[in-house]
């Protein structure tokens, strides 16, 4: 009998959709109210914006996967970073998602994706009816599934007659902020390989590591440079969230060539174009001239201390996380502080999201967003919010040699530190006496 997918919900047969799924409150559904990328908090960049502006006039659609201008730009920045492409392996879409979704589509089958994971990753796979199997990962990064964890997974779903093709990962993850060692990326990305598995890696986050000369990050491109398709969403350290762009490129060899030649066939059928002039600043981004890598460079600077004081304080509240590497947020974990939360009627990571996005003042999307179980008390911490709330405090930490010291900042750090103290104290007066 083949499995379900045990992350449906759908009604059951002969009933009605108001018979089996209750009401739910506006802000906790699954999809609509997911949330977005951490975003950098900070005005766009002065040099980016004015190559936008320049290409205004620009009325011509981008052709069905880019222009040849655009394709070249993510030639070169592959290229730079040990992952050439040929010209026939390179494609780009208004964003990730387009990019994922086609992808999904183009290789058929049922999908399996770490937990937790990307809160994108999954409603692309079910909003073409397949099933997603998440698959745990190890105590010392996300991102990456368990290697045995995924031969077992495999192994149950094709036992129960499904039909796993494709694996989804990130090396640099978004939501955990961890970057998967190499000798764990490797065992996971030859168990993959041997289940016979496709692979897309969001590397989105690659180049926003925190101590990049101490962390090494490898694509499992550069791995299994047959079976991996790569997938860069340009928000993460290149472009602005609203100027949606990304681009994957395609192994090597015939299977690559007619996955490329499919996943173009669909982003012409769903019209998934990149808008004239955000393909112009995208393909300016992507040749990393030097005030786009100034830019970066400071705000990946400017993130990882503000990460760095956020997790001091979530520990020091005596929570759990682990210490972020990468991207514009953090991972916690508040199971030790459960019997405190119990007392403000909080039980679970959705009751978790609402307690301290009313506290904080500032989203804390719960883990249950990410495929994390409903019950664990996790949540995602953005490090935008932390910066201020204009344009002008936020600008004011990136120009500032002591950002950590400004007023504004420590007034939100101080404000997520005291909500977790307050906890502490009285998961401690909760404690049994010894």
């Amino acid at each position: 009998m083949r499995r379900t997918d045990p992350e449906s919900h759908g009604p059951a047969a002969g009933t009605s959709a108001e018979e089996t799924v209750p009401a739910v409150p506006e802000g906790h559904g699954p999809v609509r109210y997911g949330p977005p990328l951490p975003d950098d908090g900070l005005p766009v960049l002065h040099e980016l914006a004015a190559v936008l502006a320049a290409a205004a006039d620009r009325g011509a659609e981008e052709p069905v996967g880019g222009g040849p201008a655009l394709l070249d730009a993510a030639r070169g920045y592959w290229e730079r970073r040990g992952l050439p492409a040929p010209p026939d392996r390179v494609t780009a879409g208004p964003g990730a998602p387009a990019l994922l979704l086609a992808l999904t589509a183009a290789l058929g089958g049922d999908v399996l994706v770490p937990r937790p994971c990307a809160a994108w990753w999954a409603p692309y796979a079910r909003l073409l009816g397949r099933p997603v199997f998440h698959v745990a990962t190890p105590a010392e990064s996300g991102g990456a599934p368990d290697p045995y964890a995924l031969l077992e997974t495999v192994r149950r779903v094709r036992d129960e007659g499904g039909d796993p093709r494709l694996l989804v990962l990130s090396v640099a993850d978004d939501p955990t902020a961890t970057v998967a060692p190499p000798e764990l990326l490797h065992e996971t990305v030859e168990a993959a390989a041997g289940a016979g598995l496709h692979l897309v890696s969001d590397e989105t986050w690659r180049d926003t590591l925190h101590a990049p000369d101490a962390t090494v990050l490898l694509s499992p491109a550069e791995m299994l440079p047959d079976r991996v398709t790569v997938v860069t969403d340009l928000a993460g350290a290149l472009l602005p969230a609203g100027w949606p762009a990304a681009v994957a490129r395609f192994p090597a060899g015939a299977t690559g060539g007619a996955l490329h030649a499919r996943v173009l066939d669909i982003l012409t059928a769903v019209g998934a174009r990149l808008a004239g002039p955000v393909a112009v600043a995208a393909g300016y981004a992507l040749d990393e001239p030097g005030p786009v890598t100034a830019r970066r460079e400071a705000v990946v600077r400017l993130h990882a201390g503000v990460a760095a004081a956020a997790h001091a304080a979530v520990v020091a509240g005596g929570a759990l996380a682990r210490p972020p590497q990468a991207g514009r947020h953090l991972y916690a974990d508040l199971e030790p502080l459960r019997a405190a939360l119990a007392g403000h009627g909080v039980g679970d990571a959705q009751e978790l999201e609402d307690f301290l996005t009313a506290r904080l003042g500032m989203p804390a999307p719960g883990g249950h967003r990410f495929g994390d179980d409903l019950g664990a008390l996790r949540v995602r911490l953005a490090t935008g919010p932390l910066l201020g709330g204009t344009d002008t405090e936020r600008l004011e930490c990136l120009t500032s040699p002591t950002p950590l010291e400004l007023p504004h900042v420590q007034r939100a750090l101080m404000s997520l530190g005291s909500v977790l103290d307050d906890l502490r104290d009285d998961a401690q007066r909760w404690e049994p006496p010894r």
